[in-house]
């Protein structure tokens, strides 16, 4: 038995030192453990905060683009994603697939057949439902949403949207659906300004990852892209989109390109190109080339301008002396004039200029101005570089000065080619005086977190190529181009305002080196104009390359098509009135007008109707806020008055209606109107009755046949 006991204790002991080993091993761990905080290499706080500590990101929203009224262009907006759960030990899942595809079919543009496929695959967790069920707004998840479908689910997603769809698409440019990737225009050349910078809140939560209490947060706020304000005027965009729309569609050419701009300031009113494409739906683009900007070419007959406004600034130009037109020999060359070099006999140089004589100018550049002389004012009037206008991609012009008919060439706009933005920044120099404007299209970018503006374009003078005395010459003179017998551009004039400008028939060079493409409308037809003469407010630019013309029709008529409307919708926004207004305002016979301001809707009306006068109430108020005519007008039996009060107005009919009492309708209403065509209105955009406000826009379509003159004569006598 003490044998056993010996055995025994020694057992216990042995096992009592394998327990102190094995704890003081233990504690000594423990001890490590607890100082050094590690396991393996691993960090276990970071662990424990892995495990417990959760982190999202905040996400910041990218600028947004607006035009000079504060309307949007671009902006980033909520878009929707369809998918649908398959896995059967979820709580909701496609149960039927086929009733399912029946139903969310339609509002996804899929066959049902193919639909039901998608529904149907085994072991599949989700499926996506193709890219229809992409992108949808608000609207069209909330329409799927009610149909109550199992299964089927949302996923938020954000999206770039365009919502004046085909509106200055080259200028604006485009941002690819993952909002990752900026492609063309500003979207592109200011993508570092616009991209915002996400943010993120880190925080504890438990295990189903809910937010302990008096946890401490970490935040790191997101930052917004900065929002672009631009100098484009959507009235007039708007205008300009639609009256190339229709000539595009008239007349099917290869490019069409339009600027529109103030040459007190170089501002950028309008820009547009055809072919263009809806950003959102940049797959669909065939012209990624902003025509006005980034391709140069012979810009024809609108060069003529500034080789005449060179030889007045230099003191060499007698528009009174005579030469002789037709053909101009230049060593082995001959410059012809465009009427197969028949010319004209002997005429002065300004019926040369107004009659678009290549030989007139060929002289003037190389007999008047001399060779150097000349290519000196090509480069004081900004076509030797970039204008470095606020858009990317701008190209560089292609000067010809190697041979000694270069110069001669280049005079009447053949041989070099320059872009459509030098034109128009070469033009405000015309119109301004002789201060040359740097064109600008960002206005200002602004903090969209703070409202602080970080950049401010402010109108820049690039230079005075001519003086005062010179531009104002040069405006009278092209001023006959419009209005003169002999001049090129009668085609251009527009009642009631004085439009000067020159019109362009530019060659193409052949792509297979053979010299210039020959042919009926293988052209680029032209026009580079401004208005009022005296004080230009606007200058609009327009080219159309080889239109497909009827028999009947001349290569200039698409161009007066865009041009004529695209400077009185421009002259409108400026508030310039029409010269025949100021002569029926000032006949020495007719009523009044008083100040109604305050007065009584009911007397008033009273009174001007007992003078033979048509007066609409816009409004439901009793007392008159404005009125146009305003008071000290000079009004005939029969004109309108606009009187406008207080409380909701209605869109009044206007079929009948002149151009003049459209623009006294928008003018006491404080609406933006596009004007189409001249005569009297046959078509509005807002239905008769509709409640109106100060700001809307509205397009009046008018027709000047004889029937309608008839017809509205009619309406009066009625």
């Amino acid at each position: 038995m003490d044998i056993k006991r010996v055995v025994m204790n020694k057992r216990a002991v042995f096992l009592l030192f394998v327990v102190l080993a094995l704890f003081f091993v233990l504690l000594t761990r423990f001890i490590y453990i607890q100082t050094a905080k590690e396991v393996k290499g691993h960090d276990l706080q970071a662990l424990a905060e892995q495990r417990w500590e959760k982190t999202k990101v905040l996400k910041g929203k990218r600028g947004t683009i607006y035009d000079r009224f504060g309307d949007v262009l671009a902006e980033e907006m909520k878009s929707y994603t369809v998918y649908a759960i398959l896995a059967e030990d979820q709580p909701s899942y496609v149960r039927d697939p086929r009733k399912t595809a029946e139903k969310l079919a339609p509002y996804i543009d899929m066959d049902v057949d193919e639909l039901e496929r998608l529904l149907s695959v085994d072991d599949k967790f989700q499926v996506e439902l193709g890219p229809n069920a992409k992108n949808l707004t608000h609207e069209r998840m909330e329409a799927i949403k009610s149909l109550q479908l199992e299964g089927i689910f949302f996923r938020e997603e954000p999206k770039r949207y365009y919502p004046k769809q085909t509106y200055a698409s080259h200028v604006i440019g485009y941002t690819e659906r993952d909002m990752k990737t900026a492609r063309m225009g500003l979207e592109s050349s200011l993508d570092d300004l616009l991209r915002p910078e996400d943010g993120k809140i880190s925080y504890q939560s438990d295990r189903k990852g809910v937010p302990l209490p008096n946890a401490s947060r970490h935040i790191v706020p997101a930052k917004n892209g900065y929002d672009v304000y631009l100098t484009l005027d959507s009235n007039i965009q708007m205008a300009l989109e639609q009256i190339l729309t229709k000539v595009e569609e008239q007349y099917k050419p290869n490019k069409i390109i339009a600027i529109v701009a103030d040459p007190k300031t170089g501002q950028i009113l309008a820009m547009s190109n055809r072919p263009s494409f809806n950003p959102n739906e940049y797959e669909k683009i065939t012209n990624y080339i902003n025509y006005a900007i980034s391709e140069r070419f012979e810009p024809g007959s609108t060069m003529k301008m500034f080789t005449v406004a060179a030889a007045i600034e230099e003191g060499v130009y007698d528009g009174q002396e005579l030469y002789k037109s037709g053909q101009y020999r230049i060593g082995p060359n001959t410059i012809s004039d465009h009427n197969y070099g028949r010319g004209w006999g002997p005429i002065t140089f300004d019926e040369g200029f107004l009659r678009s004589s290549n030989v007139a100018m060929a002289i003037l550049a190389l007999e008047k101005l001399k060779k150097e002389r000349f290519y000196q004012y090509l480069a004081r009037f900004g076509f030797t570089e970039p204008t470095g206008i606020d858009l990317p991609n701008e190209a560089t012009s292609l000067i010809a000065d190697q041979r000694p008919i270069d110069a001669a060439t280049t005079s009447f706009g053949q041989a070099t080619a320059v872009t459509p933005i030098q034109q128009v920044q070469a033009a405000t120099a015309i119109a301004n005086d002789g201060k040359m404007m740097k064109p600008y299209v960002i206005d200002r970018i602004v903090n969209p977190d703070t409202g602080t503006v970080v950049q401010k374009t402010e109108p820049e003078v690039v230079g005075e190529p001519i003086s005062k005395e010179t531009a104002i010459q040069m405006r009278e003179l092209l001023h006959k181009v419009v209005t003169d017998p002999a001049g090129t551009g009668k085609a251009y004039h527009i009642d009631g305002f004085d439009v000067i400008g020159k019109t362009g028939t530019a060659q193409i060079p052949d792509p297979n080196g053979k010299g210039y493409l020959r042919g009926r409308g293988q052209n680029i037809f032209s026009f580079l104009g401004m208005a009022p003469k005296d004080d230009p407010r606007v200058v609009v630019y327009v080219a159309v390359d080889r239109p497909q013309l009827e028999d009947h029709e001349v290569g200039s008529e698409p161009t007066v098509m865009i041009f004529n409307t695209i400077m009185k919708q421009s002259l409108q926004y400026l508030n310039i009135t029409p010269k025949v207004e100021e002569s029926v305002e000032l006949e020495e016979n007719g009523f009044v007008t008083g100040n109604y301001i305050g007065s009584s809707v009911e007397a008033t009306k009273q009174k001007l109707e007992e003078a033979g006068l048509e007066v609409i109430v816009l409004g439901s108020g009793d007392v008159i806020e404005a009125h146009v005519p305003t008071e000290g007008k000079r009004l005939l039996p029969g004109e309108k008055v606009f009187l406008r009060t207080d409380g909701d107005a209605a869109m009044p009919n206007m079929i009948g209606w002149s151009m003049r009492d459209v623009r006294k309708f928008a003018t006491v209403m404080e609406m933006r109107p596009t004007i189409f065509g001249n005569g009297y209105v046959t078509k509005q955009s807002i239905e008769p009755g509709s409640t109106i406000r100060a700001g809307d826009f509205i397009v009046v379509e008018l027709e000047a046949t004889i029937k309608k003159r008839r017809e509205v004569a009619q309406k009066r006598r009625e």
